[in-house]
């Protein structure tokens, strides 16, 4: 007679069941939907004031002037929204000890971060689009007024205005990745204003033949340089500014990784 073993509800954890149980966790806290609102809000709201503020000042050299780079000005405050966001989703488990909860039913620890950043990136993905399309469409109709409007259709603009999502993306993955390898909530926010602040502040001390030639590579200075179409004469290529922060922020999540398998939670 054959016996049929009892049912033990037991499932094999996968990738895929990693990512529904983190797209719980994010969804269900309130900290998400307040900092993504205001990520929204910056991108779409300070690109509209900015725009309005230089229709009242025109520039002296219109062959110079961004356009596009005037509707995404609201990226570079939003960043902070969504990397403190990125740092909370790591340190908040940490703090309140549920990260031991997650590691015991998530044995193999690199799938419970690679789940966090994969569910976190395609979430700031899709907020950050939206948020630079109308930052832009908006922002070019104020910018018509004194025909300093641009279209999306010209040369390098489609890929700005992209290149903002992606590097609002990226932002959020380095504030997890922080909050990840520090473990602490005001260490990680500390960090990541200091990977985006410091080192463009300690380059305006260096020499103006040396500074030069190190700016373009601090993190943020890489990282926007993407959403810009008239780059200045010191800034890298777009897509190459953009690959070096994803550089930073894939070294920063490397060494979470690797501290994540050897110590204990």
């Amino acid at each position: 007679m054959t016996t049929i073993p009892a049912y033990t509800g037991e499932q094999r954890v996968t990738l895929l069941r990693v990512l529904a149980s983190e797209w719980t966790k994010l969804r269900s806290l309130p900290s998400t939907v307040w900092s993504l609102l205001t990520a929204l809000v910056l991108v779409i709201g300070f690109g509209v004031v900015y725009a309005m503020v230089r229709v009242t000042r025109p520039p002296a050299d219109p062959s110079t002037f961004d356009a596009a780079g005037v509707s995404l000005s609201g990226v570079q405050l939003a960043q902070f929204a969504i990397g403190v966001l990125g740092v909370l989703l790591m340190t908040g488990e940490y703090a309140t000890g549920s990260i031991r909860v997650s590691l015991a039913a998530v044995p193999k620890r690199l799938e419970l971060l690679w789940g966090k950043a994969i569910t976190y990136g395609l979430g700031t993905l899709v907020v950050s689009i939206p948020a630079v399309f109308v930052a832009f469409a908006v922002g070019q109709s104020i910018l018509s007024a004194e025909n300093l409007d641009i279209a999306l259709g010209d040369p390098g603009v489609l890929r700005a205005v992209l290149g903002g999502a992606l590097f609002l993306t990226a932002v959020g993955l380095l504030g997890l990745g922080l909050g990840a390898l520090l473990r602490n909530t005001a260490g990680g926010i500390a960090a990541l204003f200091g990977l985006l602040f410091a080192p463009q502040l300690l380059v305006g001390f260096l020499p103006e033949s040396v500074s030069d030639n190190v700016y373009k590579f601090v993190p943020a200075a890489a990282g926007q340089a993407v959403m810009f179409v008239k780059p200045d004469s010191v800034s890298l290529p777009p897509w190459a500014g953009l690959g070096v922060f994803c550089l930073y922020t894939a070294v920063v999540l490397g060494l979470a990784a690797w501290q994540l398998r050897r110590r204990d939670a």
